[in-house]
């Protein structure tokens, strides 16, 4: 049988890294595929699987960040043929349960953030999670005024014409009490039998079928034409609501009953529950169910019941804390490892790629699958030939688990790792070392710049959907301009829009007629103007991703100010041992700190001496957990080393620039680093500056609240809270237009300070800072 994969906790941070950044390149494939060209490669269930075990990792790194983190979007950009709708309220996803366990944890997690006694009952609806297409409505007055699709979660696609050629969709609201604006929320989908008549309808006329269908429904709303799409029998759920003018009810179950007596169809499966044996409840009933149903669901949506509760939970970046989706389990399939392709990224990270045999995995065709690394193919001993199966359920990545040991040819041979990058250079790959110098299971093309392939995905980042937005700059169209020599850096693509020379050779090109060219220079022009936090992420630094390009941009508000503070960072990332302790499995950022405290501390070395290494540590650093502790033991082996491991980190800690860098909520010292080392190289500082020469305007972040007590002031929370979760006053805090930070520095301005806080509390003392009680706090803030 093949190894069963680690779990996160038994990950390296390296590996953890890799493996995160091999994430997030799959799942954004997967977005485009699924959302922009309804056809997926990969079943709903294994998509589930890919960012299931992303959200494992963060939640065991939660300090690493890394480029385009599938926690942190919401389905994909809208497709060009359709006019962009914003949603007057973001459009968001849920995050996934999948035991019994998750669902009574969620549970368990909404009574820890609302402080709720064990007697307390927290009500929740339990809806059939539909599968079909979001759309949101706007009704004024209400009369239907205009729909689009969930797009990116932010903006959608216009397909007014096309939703109101649906019967469930009503064109005036019945009844009463509806508010005078309102977007209702749903889903468009298509029966079982109305799909198996559409796709035999299609075949027997030559035309385009379906794989499911979800996909058949979201390929008739968004047709050009809305009468093609009025000849497909689509029908629709309401479930929720965005942007209102008023509110209309006081919990999720009355506001399903308002949308259905206002003439909307909502899921009869839908019931109230109480508690999380409730929510256990209403999985085994609605799974029972299912398979009775005229239409595909793929879970049960758990919801709180009460909105004002709602409204206090709030949202976890782009999921709400007051909802889960508890999807169903799938199943395995087997294929043919037909191949393993070699792929390059942006940061010239090599992964393999398996190509599969076709094989229908839940009505869809799944053609490949990743590999990670050298390490995990040689873990599985998988060989091109073999029968290799694919996971679709369970605690896992990889889709490929492992092969058929009774089905292998026999000539099938181990892989050989390639030694040479496939690009034209044939530059060495070789195995990245982390600060401290660990080998880890990354490997790199050398190349850098020089490579053809890495220099290339950079210039697709930066155009990107979620960076520079660019239209009309594919990766042909990059290709040919890069092999011309015409775009080598981001700063040509707007030379090349003012370039009269270039663009008259274009106009000789197959391909580039008046109008192209035309669309393509107005294209760049229209991007002139970036805000802050599409600029940083579309530097394309290792690690920060889009969660963490916002949260630099909020902080640090202007584009002067985050390149000041990243070029000082670049000359104080810290030494070789304060490295060694950052990179440590088992070690978060309270520990380190605790460690740097100790090494800083002459009496902490007063502990007995014939007292277990164990125990020294225990008494001599009280903050350390026993994970924490053994890693350190095995990690240097002896009291000796550790202090002087610890001392010399202490000494080797980092300036305050980069303290601060790192202390930007979301950001954390590996990202920071990341910048700072980014910063630190002459051609990437003359590739910033390059590229401000050719913007009009780098857009400040939106500036938070000014007329609150604490607009503007830096906050540290530390300590246990007793009238309110941490996230809870993070959440308080920021909504009042202060900035949020996990370390003290000289720049804090305010610390709140609750029981059994330790360092930051003396480092605020030292510093003069000003400390309040959480009651002092509440006052202040008029909470």
């Amino acid at each position: 049988m093949p190894d069963a994969p680690k779990l996160p906790a038994d990950l390296t941070e390296a590996e953890a890294v890799e493996e995160l950044t091999a994430l997030a390149d799959e799942i954004a494939r997967h977005d485009i595929a699924y959302h922009q060209q309804d056809a997926p490669t990969i079943s709903d269930a294994e998509y589930d699987e890919l960012k299931r075990r992303n959200t494992a990792l963060e939640a065991a790194f939660p300090h690493l960040i890394r480029e385009n983190s599938p926690s942190t979007r919401i389905g994909a950009a809208r497709a060009e043929q359709f006019s962009p709708v914003e949603h007057g309220v973001p459009m968001l996803s849920l995050d996934n349960a999948f035991s019994n366990e998750d669902a009574l944890e969620f549970d368990a997690r909404i009574r820890r953030f609302l402080r709720l006694s064990g007697s307390e009952e927290v009500g929740y609806t339990a809806e059939p999670k539909i599968d079909g297409l979001s759309a949101s409505l706007r009704y004024e007055k209400g009369v239907f005024v205009q729909g689009a699709t969930r797009g990116d979660g932010r903006v959608g696609e216009d397909v007014t014409e096309n939703l109101r050629t649906i019967a469930d969709i009503p064109k005036r609201l019945a009844g009463e009490g509806w508010p005078d604006v309102i977007e209702i929320r749903g889903e468009v989908y298509l029966g079982h039998e109305e799909f198996a008549a559409l796709n035999a309808a299609n075949e027997a006329a030559g035309l385009k079928t379906y794989a499911n269908p979800r996909n058949s429904a979201a390929g008739s709303l968004r047709q050009i034409d809305p009468k093609i799409t009025a000849t497909r029998p689509l029908k629709f759920f309401a479930y929720a609501w965005g942007l209102l003018s008023e509110s209309f009810a006081q919990t999720q179950w009355e506001a399903l009953a308002k949308l259905k007596a206002w003439g909307f169809q909502t899921t009869p499966q839908s019931q109230r529950v109480i508690s999380g044996q409730g929510l256990l409840d209403a999985y085994a009933d609605m799974e029972a169910v299912r398979p009775k149903l005229g239409y595909d669901i793929d879970g049960v949506v758990y919801k709180v019941d009460r909105l004002d509760w709602q409204q206090r939970l709030g949202f976890i970046t782009r999921t709400p804390r007051w909802a889960i989706a508890r999807k169903f389990p799938a199943q395995q399939a087997r294929t043919i490892l037909e191949a393993i392709d070699i792929q390059v990224g942006r940061t010239g990270a090599i992964t393999p790629v398996a190509r599969l045999h076709p094989v229908t995995v839940g009505g869809v065709v799944v053609v490949n699958a990743t590999l990670h690394n050298a390490d995990e193919i040689a873990r599985k001993d998988v060989r091109i030939g073999d029968t290799v199966i694919l996971q679709r359920a369970g605690d896992v990545i990889p889709q490929i688990l492992g092969y058929v040991p009774e089905e292998r040819p026999a000539d099938a041979v181990p892989y050989e790792f390639p030694t040479v990058c496939p690009c034209d250079l044939r530059t060495p790959i070789v195995k990245e070392t982390t600060a401290a110098g660990a080998e880890t299971v990354v490997r790199r093309c050398s190349g850098e710049f020089a490579c053809p392939f890495q220099r290339i995905e950079h210039l697709r980042h930066f155009v990107s959907r979620r960076a520079y937005d660019i239209e009309g700059l594919g990766e042909k169209q990059l290709t040919a301009f890069f092999e011309r020599g015409w775009v080598k850096e981001p700063a040509d693509i707007y030379r090349l829009a003012r370039d009269e020379e270039k663009l008259a050779e274009l106009r000789t090109t197959e391909g580039y007629g008046e109008t192209s060219i035309s669309n393509l220079v107005a294209a760049i022009n229209a991007k002139r103007r970036i805000p802050l936090d599409r600029f940083i992420f579309g530097l394309g630094i290792r690690h920060v991703g889009e969660t963490t390009s916002l949260a630099l941009a909020r902080h640090f508000e202007t584009y002067e100010h985050f390149v000041q503070i990243a070029q000082a960072a670049a000359g104080q990332v810290g030494g070789e041992n304060y490295a060694a302790l950052l990179e440590l499995d088992g070690l978060g950022p309270t520990a380190v700190r605790a460690l740097l405290d100790f090494g800083g501390q002459q009496l902490a070395l007063l502990v007995p001496e014939d007292a277990s290494l164990d125990k020294r540590l225990q008494l001599a650093v009280p903050k350390l957990n026993a994970r924490a502790r053994s890693a350190l033991i095995e990690r240097f082996g002896d009291w000796d080393t550790i202090v002087r491991v610890a001392r010399q980190a202490a000494d080797e800690e980092p300036g305050e620039e980069f303290r601060e860098l790192s202390g930007v909520d979301a950001v954390g010292p590996v990202a920071a680093r990341m910048i700072a080392q980014f910063f630190a190289e002459p051609h990437n500082r003359a590739k910033v500056e390059a590229l401000r020469g050719q913007l009009d305007e780098v857009i400040a972040a939106e500036r938070p609240k000014t007329d609150t007590a604490v607009a503007g002031k830096t906050i540290v929370f530390t300590g246990s809270l007793e009238k309110m979760t941490r996230d809870e006053a993070k959440a308080q805090a920021e909504g009042l237009g202060a900035k949020v930070s996990g370390s003290v520095s000289k720049k804090t301005d305010l610390v709140v300070a609750g029981p059994g806080a330790g360092s930051k509390l003396k480092t605020a003392t030292d510093l003069g800072i000003q400390v309040m009680t959480e009651d002092e706090w509440l006052a202040l803030v008029g909470g």
